[in-house]
């Protein structure tokens, strides 16, 4: 008898309208691989992209229904031949590059790390990708103890990780976001500033010896900013820019994420050494109404579906 599970997936590539919860034949662990009944499901722009008909190279030949999500928790509940070190009904959390919006996701075993006790499934659901992209970014920058970092969409999911991650270097940061966001960034220690007309100046006067670096989580005039008060464009990272990243000589992050990298946070989360603030957790039968919250672009941290 097949096994079936419900998932939030589409039938065509649109907005966030063509996300519907539907039966979809649920996946087998195979050798090397582990079967996680997913709690929680994070929410990010690569989803929202997937949805709208964009897929990287990798996975070209997904057909449809499709079902996006790329960051998950919940319980291992099949473990494939092979596999060592992930045991039967461990609690996890993890990563992967579609399907985590369903109640089963298959995943190699190095995908997923030990959820510690002290951090609640919406948490650990959406963690992976705000610390897995900060930090590859700032290694790619090679930010150092006492260098300053600007941050273009501080307040959301990838800011809020790149804000603390950059602190823990010993680096100074300045985080542009709305005025409402001020003093949620400053209890990470950021300096904020407003975007808009006047904004370069703004920073100049925040950082008179300059900017070193700069992550950027917003575009436009934002990125454009960055262009200006950095020297190195090499040392300016976009996650939203990627049509125009090799045009403007600035960089998109790469690297490969790690259950080590992602377990460590975890573990500094639940120590109560990482802050990470979930915005809002909608059903899974919500899911459109996640991807139009998603697509605002404003609010603070992080957007999970709970499943």
């Amino acid at each position: 008898m097949t096994e079936l599970m419900r998932a939030a997936a589409f039938a065509e590539p649109g907005g966030p309208e063509v996300l519907k919860v539907m039966e979809l034949r649920a996946p087998q662990a195979g050798p090397g691989q582990v079967r996680v009944r997913v709690r929680a499901a994070g929410v990010q722009p690569f989803d929202t992209a997937v949805r709208a008909g964009w897929l990287p190279a990798y996975f070209q030949d997904v057909g449809y229904p499709r079902v996006p999500g790329n960051e998950f928790a919940g319980v291992v509940d099949q473990v494939g031949e092979g596999v060592t070190g992930v045991a039967l009904g461990a609690e996890v959390l993890g990563f992967t590059a579609l399907f985590a919006y369903a109640e089963y996701v298959v995943v190699p075993a190095g995908n997923v790390a030990v959820k510690p006790a002290g951090v609640p499934w919406e948490v650990a659901g959406g963690l992976t990708a705000g610390v897995q992209t900060s930090e590859l970014a700032i290694d790619g920058m090679g930010l150092k103890e006492g260098e300053t970092l600007l941050v273009h969409g501080a307040a959301g999911s990838t800011g809020t990780a790149a804000v603390q991650i950059a602190r823990r270097r010993g680096a100074t940061v300045i985080g542009t976001a709305r005025e409402a966001n001020h003093d949620y960034l400053r209890g990470l220690g950021a300096i904020p500033v407003v975007y808009g007309e006047g904004l370069a100046d703004r920073v100049r006067a925040l950082a008179p010896d300059g900017i070193d670096a700069s992550l950027d989580g917003a575009g436009g005039h934002a990125l454009e900013v960055a262009i200006e008060l950095v020297r190195d464009r090499g040392r300016i990272f976009t996650l939203v820019e990627h049509d125009r990243a090799e045009e403007l000589g600035v960089r998109l992050v790469q690297g490969q994420r790690s259950a080590e990298r992602l377990a460590r946070y975890a573990n500094l989360y639940a120590e109560g050494a990482f802050a990470w603030k979930v915005r809002r957790a909608y059903r899974l039968e919500e899911a459109a109404d996640a991807h139009r919250e998603m697509e605002t672009g404003h609010g603070q941290g992080k957007i999970v579906l709970t499943i």
